[in-house]
């Protein structure tokens, strides 16, 4: 599955991290790491990527602070495939969670996690909020299994579809809300596993974790308490929504922007607690979303111009879908006020996590750590290329080489379609298709497509397999 080169790649990356201040740092002090994953928003969603409809003060402040990584791609299109391209650093060529379904990750050894990892190289472990282990699935174990020593949240995406859960599981058991329906309620799960995360950090923070915090907003329903909504009430033009499988919401934009002005006072109350905690120089934060902009459940991703400047949104293949707004933080060690145009996907996580931590990176990943680039410390090794697959919607693929990106639609009706081709560095739209004009570039992405590409024992481009 993996050349030489790979390795190479990977053993430059360990030599190169030699001779960053990391190296220099003692077992007491490994620095913890916390990953916070939005769901659904866009690129252009928050004020420090474009936003003007709306302001996001702690995301902004967060950029202010540390570094945007302004060309950082999701794993996938869709939650369930992008959150395992994260967790296993393999992309969907290769990971075996690769659509949306009844699919959850294997036992071990099979779809090794960052957790694991991490927790076996002493580090204590959380995920809080939605799984990412399992798109549906009935074991609320199953997270503890894979690797996290705390577990709280909900084990499946369609539950998760609901801000005020009737149930959710906290290690393993289950957890009962009989106050609330689903749509409505009285306990909203943000405020649920806000609660919850700072209480993990005071009982943690004097040992080394890793925490990802896995939060719903702004997926569809849309739905906010009153006060975060309010502010915006009267503000926009509203199409009332009268619901369907999600939520019916009579002002749409401005629980849009409530939500996301939620999620982003989430991110400060967890950077405050940081600060309180005398932790915030030894943690790393990433904040990102695990796909482009959604049009659903009442919202459309043109209202607020939530892609930015890019095409498209959830599901498509096109820069929208796929490039998402990406915010590293880390006191002392990441330079405030920084951008980087390093090109990176989330599949890189897991081996940058390792070089953070000192563990031993595992064999066969498709990802390369960035810590290079975050601590703007040696040479940052890059990819040949970046590759994804996805198979709703007549099936796509796509692959970004250098500044060439190839996308390739109706792959369920045929493998070896022809490809569009688009040249980022003239075309961040892709609004012009250049296959015509250079052929030998497209051989050599479909060539890529290829290569990128295992069969899986579970789907394949055209139809599901049997389980």
């Amino acid at each position: 599955m993996f050349s030489s080169s790979r390795y190479a790649v990977l053993a430059l990356a360990s030599t190169l991290l030699s001779l960053t201040p990391l190296a220099c740092l003692g077992e007491t002090q490994r620095p913890n790491i916390i990953f916070i994953l939005a769901d659904d928003l866009g690129y252009g969603d928050l004020g420090s990527f474009g936003q003007q409809n709306f302001e996001t003060p702690h995301l902004d402040q967060m950029a202010r602070d540390g570094m945007k990584l302004t060309q950082h791609y999701a794993g996938s299109t869709v939650c369930a495939p992008s959150r395992a391209c994260l967790l296993t650093g393999t992309h969907t060529g290769h990971v075996y969670q690769r659509f949306n379904g009844d699919i959850e990750f294997r036992e071990d050894p099979h779809d090794i996690t960052v957790a694991r990892v991490l927790k076996d190289a002493g580090y204590h472990t959380a995920m809080i909020g939605k799984s990412g282990l399992s798109c549906r699935s009935e074991d609320g174990a199953l997270p503890n299994r894979k690797g996290f020593d705390h577990f709280f949240g909900y084990i499946g995406h369609g539950a998760a579809h609901r801000y005020y859960p009737k149930e959710l599981y906290r290690d393993g058991a289950k957890l009962l809300y009989p106050n609330n329906q689903g749509k409505e309620g009285e306990q909203y799960s943000g405020d649920l596993f806000l609660k919850d995360t700072l209480d993990y950090l005071e009982l943690h923070a004097g040992q080394p974790f890793f925490l990802h915090l896995s939060l719903q907003q702004p997926h569809a329903d849309l739905s906010v308490p009153d006060q975060w909504k309010a502010p915006f009430l009267g503000k926009f033009d509203e199409v009332p929504f009268p619901g369907n499988g999600y939520r019916a919401e009579e002002h749409p934009k401005a629980t849009f922007a409530g939500m996301v002005t939620y999620l982003d006072d989430t991110v400060g109350q967890v950077r405050e607690k940081l600060e309180e905690l005398g932790i915030a120089d030894n943690t790393l934060i990433i904040f990102s979303s695990d796909n482009g902009a959604m049009s659903e459940g009442g919202w459309s991703r043109d209202y607020f111009n939530s892609s930015g400047p890019l095409r498209g949104g959830k599901r498509d293949m096109y820069e929208g879908g796929i490039r998402v707004p990406t915010i590293a933080c880390w006191p002392g060690k990441i330079a405030a006020g920084t951008e980087s145009e390093h090109i990176s996907a989330f599949w890189d996580f897991l081996p940058t996590a390792c070089d953070v931590a000192g563990a031993e990176t595992p064999d066969d990943l498709d990802g390369i750590s960035y810590l290079p680039t975050l601590l703007g410390a040696g040479e940052q090794p890059e990819h040949e290329y970046l590759y994804w697959e996805f198979y709703e919607r007549g099936g796509k693929q796509a692959v970004r080489w250098g500044n060439w990106k190839g996308v390739r639609l109706n792959v369920n009706k045929d493998r070896h379609g022809p490809l569009e081709l688009y040249d980022l560095s003239k075309d961040l739209g892709e609004t012009n298709n250049v296959a015509s004009e250079h052929p030998e570039v497209v051989d050599k992405l479909a060539a890529m497509m290829d290569q990128a590409h295992v069969d899986s024992p579970i789907i394949s481009f055209g139809k599901r397999k049997k389980k």
